[in-house]
């Protein structure tokens, strides 16, 4: 009871927070799920913040329960005594209690989907780029951009005056064990390209001691949890384009990825991030059920792009290409070749777009 008395005196506070997409609903259980540094943790100390009945907040990852145990029976003790309304239970792991206590309304924030009835599911993502916006102030649509390469997507790094290197060390060093820190730097390495799991564990164990067990289970729980992304092939059955879930904090992890895998993961984690449906398509771009395809082109020219369409357009046709869209740092063009359209839209404009669809 004293353990608890002192989580429902001592809820911690949020310095900064920029309202993000994601919002809670007003009633029922929920299960807040996403990768770790979306951002959880900060929307729900917001939300208690703002919240007018009697709520409990426990941080499962406190250090204090390392030496006691969170027991359900004495929680509901503690709830029906001092009458909580809402209990949330933060870094929550699949299984953790054998049940839950009883109390008006259950807040479960996990890293990876409970699957469990009782709670209404809701995804966390990390920053899409209008949320990034947000985060700007008095900033040009050019320098904002350039500030998205450099932060990315997790909120903790896009604060303003924070240093993204040092941000970006911390969080590795904080969210990630040692063996998980180990992948990663494989993981960056081959980051953008066709991979099976069998293969990443090849990469890795000529660096690391590291366990073929380890590799499966942990390349698993890092893909249901959203750190990393296998997509589908559309030209080709097997290996998967895999991507990282934040293309700042890949570039962190390995100097040697070039930009045109930056801004083709950029492509691929705005798709995602906006639930569109879509494949690879080899190294052409990206496909979608409607048939567009689109491609990182980041600094190709009107005249430039319809010289490679020309010479790729019976392949465009072979795919039953309707539509390619190319996406730009700057540059806006629209043309036609026989029944296929192509248009070229900035990044900022076109995933603003997605949003809209």
């Amino acid at each position: 009871m004293e353990l608890l008395s002192y989580f429902h005196s001592h809820t911690p506070k949020n310095s900064y927070f920029v309202p993000r997409k994601t919002y809670l609903p007003e009633k029922g259980d929920v299960n807040l799920y996403g990768p770790r540094g979306c951002g959880k943790s900060a929307l729900i100390l917001d939300y208690i913040n703002a919240y007018t009945e009697s709520t409990l907040y426990i941080d499962l990852e406190d250090p204090n329960l390392i030496l006691t145990a969170l027991e359900t029976l004495s929680l509901d003790a503690y709830i029906k005594e001092e009458k909580i309304h809402t209990l949330i239970l933060d870094h929550y792991e699949p299984d953790m209690l054998e049940s839950y206590p009883v109390v008006s309304r259950l807040i479960v924030i996990s890293r990876v989907p409970l699957h469990e009835g009782r709670f209404i599911p809701l995804d966390m993502k990390p920053l899409d780029y209008e949320e990034f916006l947000a985060f700007e102030h008095n900033s040009t649509a050019t320098s904002t951009f350039n500030r998205f390469l450099l932060l990315g997507t997790l909120p903790s790094v896009a604060k303003p005056g924070q240093d993204s290197i040092l941000e970006h060390k911390a969080f590795f060093q904080r969210q990630f064990t040692a063996n998980e820190q180990s992948l990663l730097l494989i993981l960056s390495q081959h980051n953008g390209q066709l991979l099976t799991t069998h293969q990443i564990y090849t990469y890795a164990k000529e660096y690391f001691r590291i366990s073929k067990d380890f590799v499966y289970t942990t390349i698993k729980r890092f893909e249901e949890e959203g750190i990393i992304h296998f997509i589908e092939n559309a030209v080709a059955k097997g290996a998967k384009k895999m991507v990282l879930y934040d293309f700042a904090f890949t570039k962190y992890l390995t100097s040697q990825q070039p930009f045109i895998s930056q801004f083709d993961t950029m492509l691929a984690l705005s798709l995602i991030k906006h639930d569109i449906p879509f494949k690879s398509m080899g190294i052409h771009g990206y496909i979608t059920p409607n048939h567009t395809l689109i491609i990182p082109a980041p600094f190709d020219s009107e005249e430039g792009f319809w010289v490679k369409a020309q010479n790729k357009f019976t392949l465009y046709h072979k795919r039953n290409v309707q539509k390619v869209i190319m996406v730009t740092i700057t540059n806006a063009y629209s043309f036609s070749i026989g029944d296929i359209d192509f248009e070229a839209l900035p990044f900022y404009e076109w995933t603003v777009v997605n949003d809209e669809e």
